[in-house]
């Protein structure tokens, strides 16, 4: 059973999340008008324009904010021009807080993309396959700003479309070899015509426990294979950075790749191309679906609501209930390349140290800087923060941040589904200027992320983009509980909290992982865990969580490298217990002092599993959880 809290946070949450019935209502419709009065006849049209008003209101101490203010969003499309932008002078207080909420019994959508129309047959299109010629349809990209619409990703009446590629499904080729000195990588060439002439070109490769997407400069054919060239910075990078990098094994195989983006690989039905130089876009139908009456809908946002204030004025006392967080893109990829760290922080520098050694670890042989990516819902400075019953899905990139200085809030009964990349990512994960192995530990308790509860969310269908993204990512934080949560159909790890690879003392203390279900993932990925920590963590429990059904990742360096429980370099001072697995397959790599093991594996008693996942009032998630693969096999553990 998770802890209860203490009474007085409890009555601190009930404040914070608990809407006065005398509030002052603002309404937002598709229907409505900015320059409206924003009341249930007159509605205003954005959600923009609601905060303004409230933040007149606030600013004038209007007497209807007593009680507080309620924007009530009625249901429809918003297709956003602009983010939604949550100040500091959009602050609430505990007796008279904003909430931004669905009307009763409605599902307003709020949208980051943009309607593809106008889909007619192609005629001859240089360079398509011969098996697409009179099956392809074609589309103008719309304009942004004068320019083509630049996007990654493309939803026909709700379903992911896949950029073409070489290899279908979910099959890959095999990489021959690395050349780290010249920046190149010779491959199997597949002889299909005109590719060597193809500028949008992307090598997708498999590395250990994440991808990195390459953009191709170019390609020399020598017989049957290729040396591929790559844009800058993500050749140097990928190049020159350790950990992970292209695996070369005779026993178990090279790294795995397929090329993406380019007409030449548009083969079959449900892949698409994007001709932004010709300002069109390509697309071979699947079996039923009728482009003329299709919603076809590309992302050209990569956020959708900003929540932030600063270190002097955080945002305080803001509530999302309701909303449905859909098309948001990811663009980094395409302009400057994507080589992660770990769990979707992408690298901006890395390196192997000539001499090794840091300050806070002798042994230490590489160097690393990393960024975040972009989110569709992104928080940072802000306290009492509360998001609740939305829908995340057909998202990019990172679905919600709670990024540095969030504090006293909550994640609760919320369905992710079709996230490309993290679900859930909260704390500071090594700032842009810090190199990731030092430890976070700042004086100002301000900065902390603290005090978060993710709870009774469904994940599923996430990392479908970004294999080494994970289900929720928690980084330096303080104090967080997940717990009751649902994960499953993940590429790749499905909790992980810590970061810094270092035993250590550092901000993170008291952090607890409870009561959680976690299934069906590593579907692609290895190094992997249902739960992954990292460095020193005081006071932090990871008790009565279900973990069962990993997937076998296909291209796997080191097929048995899965486990159901991972503590990871530093990890220390965690107490693991009661958490039913299939068999007791875990990892304790260069752990510090402190952790304590007891009651994991297949005899804890069946109450565990059956208090684990989601609570009663919110198993209703359950009806939108993606189902299985029956086809992909599950590692067991051998004998």
């Amino acid at each position: 059973m998770m802890k209860r809290l203490p009474l007085c946070l409890t009555v601190v949450f009930l404040l914070i999340f608990t809407i006065s019935a005398h509030s002052a209502d603002i309404y937002v419709s598709p229907a409505g008008a900015d320059n409206q009065d924003g009341t249930i006849s007159r509605p205003l049209a954005t959600v923009n324009a609601a905060l303004r008003m409230a933040r007149e209101w606030r600013r004038l101490n209007d007497p209807r904010i007593q009680g507080g203010i309620r924007i009530v969003v009625k249901g429809g499309n918003y297709f956003l021009n602009e983010p939604v932008f949550i100040r500091p002078e959009d602050t609430g207080t505990a007796d008279s807080p904003t909430t931004i909420e669905a009307a009763p019994g409605e599902t307003p959508v709020i949208s980051g993309g943009r309607n593809i129309t106008g889909w007619k047959k192609a005629g001859s299109v240089p360079g398509l396959p011969a098996a697409a010629k009179g099956k392809v349809w074609v589309a103008d990209v719309p304009l942004d700003g004068g320019r083509p619409a630049e996007f990654r990703q493309l939803w026909i009446n709700g379903q992911k479309a896949v950029r073409a590629r070489d290899r279908n499904a979910d099959s890959m080729s095999r990489i021959l070899s690395w050349n780290k000195a010249d920046q190149t990588c010779r491959i199997p060439w597949p002889a299909i015509k005109g590719l060597t002439n193809a500028p949008s070109l992307e090598m997708v490769i498999h590395q250990w426990w994440a991808i990195a997407i390459l953009r191709v400069k170019e390609i020399r054919v020598q017989g049957d294979s290729a040396q591929l060239f790559f844009h800058q910075p993500e050749s140097r990078i990928q190049s020159e950075h350790p950990w992970p990098a292209p695996w070369i094994s005779k026993e178990t195989g090279n790294s795995a790749f397929f090329l993406a983006n380019a007409v030449q690989l548009l083969d079959q039905p449900g892949e698409w191309f994007l001709d932004i130089g010709a300002a069109k876009v390509y697309y071979w139908p699947r079996n039923g679906e009728d482009l003329s009456a299709a919603s076809v809908i590309a992302p050209y946002h990569e956020t959708l609501l900003r929540l932030e204030g600063t270190i002097d004025h955080p945002v305080k006392y803001v509530n999302i209930k309701g909303l449905r967080f859909q098309h948001t893109g990811w663009l980094r990829p395409s302009r400057q390349g994507h080589v992660p760290h770990q769990a979707g922080l992408y690298m901006l520098d890395a390196y192997k140290l000539k001499v090794p050694g840091t300050p806070d670890k002798k042994s230490l042989e590489n160097q690393a800087w990393v960024g975040r990516p972009a989110a569709a819902v992104d928080i940072r400075f802000a306290h009492n923060i509360g998001i609740e019953n939305c829908l995340f899905e057909h998202l990019a990139s990172t679905a919600l941040d709670f990024g540095k200085g969030t504090q006293q809030s909550m994640i609760r009964g919320n369905l992710f589904d079709d996230i490309g990349g993290t679900a859930i990512l909260a704390g500071v994960f090594s700032e842009e200027p810090v190199e990731v192995h030092l430890p976070y530990d700042p004086t100002d308790q301000r900065e902390w992320c603290r005090a978060i509860e993710i709870t009774n969310n469904l994940i599923t269908n996430a990392t479908n983009e970004d294999w080494g993204c994970v289900g929720i990512g928690a980084g330096f934080v303080r104090d967080i509980l997940i717990a009751h949560n649902e994960l499953a159909e993940l590429s790749y790890t499905g909790i992980s909290v810590g970061w810094g690879w270092t035993r250590t003392l550092n901000v993170m203390r008291n952090n607890r992982i409870l009561s959680n279900k976690i299934h069906h993932y590593g579907k692609h990925m290895y190094d992997v865990a249902a739960i992954y920590t990292l460095s020193a963590q005081p006071g932090s429990v990871i008790s009565g969580n279900y973990i069962d059904s990993i997937y076998e990742a296909p291209y796997a360096h080191l097929p048995d490298h899965w486990f159901y429980l991972y503590t990871d370099e530093g990890s220390s001072f965690f107490n693991v217990k009661d958490n039913w697995t299939p068999a007791e397959k875990y990892l304790q790599n260069a752990n510090g002092p402190g952790n304590i093991w007891t009651n994991n594996g297949p005899a804890v008693k069946d109450s565990i599993r059956q208090q684990a996942g989601l609570e009663p009032a919110y198993r209703h998630l359950l009806e939108g959880r993606k189902t299985a693969d029956k086809n992909w096999p599950i590692n067991q553990e051998k004998k």
